[in-house]
């Protein structure tokens, strides 16, 4: 009993780790692209602000509006929250780890689209049903590019366990795979298009000639605005630490070894600044693409996926 406390105890830090950082995170990203820019950036804390700013104002909600208006902010947060509990990050073999697999990832994922479409659509405006609709064609796209990405190291680890899957790949002898390069150029494809990136989407931008996520939470305000806008940058963090935990693993504590955590913490800290950097860093090389050019990046990321499964079964690297 006693290891299951400790072993829950490190879930919640992790999870709320996760939720604490996750505005720095957004506010380390938007930094980078201003200093790569050459302008000065809002600054770190920038995030945190917003979200206290729209705490403390009154909502306003449409006369048309159904529960499934209301209750979406609320369940797209719920959704990143587990997504992030899931997600191993400093440590394997933890309490959630029964229930860490990679298909549920995806569906937790998946469940949090729904209901954000659903809520876009509810109040009748067209940009919202215009958002929504451009937010399934990208999902319908994204998420068979990443289920196949997870095949990859899942054929390595021989189980579909996120957790079994990161505690093989982080504590064994080093070894190259290129089949995990193709799968690694494919999720950071993937990344770009589930958290409404350049050159898919443009967090930054209202044209609704291209907007897609900002389409979405046009009608929401105060309270459900700040909810949504935490969420986005907790699925943000959480792609960004699946990513570090499937492709860059080294440094996560194994089962058990509570003295190692904070090593990992700090090693997690600096790929999660890397990431962040590397990201604003590909957002200011890249252009934003037509919406109809979409189909053909993500199909790109299909592609990869599918290569690198295919070189890791008919040549077992």
């Amino acid at each position: 009993m006693n290891d299951f406390l400790q072993s829950l105890l490190s879930q919640l830090s992790q999870t709320l780790l996760v939720i604490v950082l996750a505005p720095i995170m957004l506010g380390w990203v938007n930094q980078w692209r201003s200093w790569l820019q050459n302008r000065s950036g809002p600054g770190l804390l920038q995030p945190y602000r917003l979200l206290s700013k729209l705490f403390f104002k009154d909502a306003v909600l449409a006369k048309n509006a159904s529960p499934i208006f209301r209750i979406s902010p609320y369940i797209q947060f719920g959704c990143m929250v587990l997504a992030a509990s899931i997600v191993p990050i400093m440590q394997t073999n933890l309490a959630f780890s029964p229930a860490a697999d990679v298909i549920a990832l995806v569906g937790v994922f998946a469940l949090a689209r729904v209901f954000s479409s659903l809520a876009a659509m509810d109040i009748g405006t067209s940009f919202g049903t215009l958002g929504a609709r451009r937010e399934m064609l990208i999902a319908s796209l994204s998420e068979p590019a990443l289920l196949l990405v997870f095949f990859t190291p899942l054929l390595i680890a021989k189980s579909s366990s996120l957790n079994n899957i990161v505690a093989t790949l982080a504590h064994r002898d080093f070894a190259l795979y290129p089949s995990l390069a193709f799968a690694a150029v494919a999720f950071i494809m993937v990344l770009l298009a589930e958290n409404a990136r350049i050159p898919v989407d443009n967090p930054a931008t209202h044209l609704e000639l291209t907007m897609i996520h900002e389409a979405l939470i046009l009608e929401y305000s105060a309270r459900h605005l700040a909810l949504i806008e935490w969420a986005t940058a907790v699925k943000l963090t959480t792609y960004c630490a699946l990513g570090i935990a499937l492709f860059a693993p080294w440094g996560i504590a194994a089962s058990g070894d509570w003295e190692a955590l904070p090593g990992a913490l700090a090693v997690f800290v600096i790929k999660l600044a890397v990431a962040g950097a590397g990201l604003a860093a590909l957002e200011t090389v890249s252009a934003k693409m037509r919406i109809f050019r979409a189909p053909e990046f993500l199909g790109m990321a299909f592609l990869l996926a599918v290569l690198g499964m295919l070189t890791l079964l008919l040549l077992g690297a």
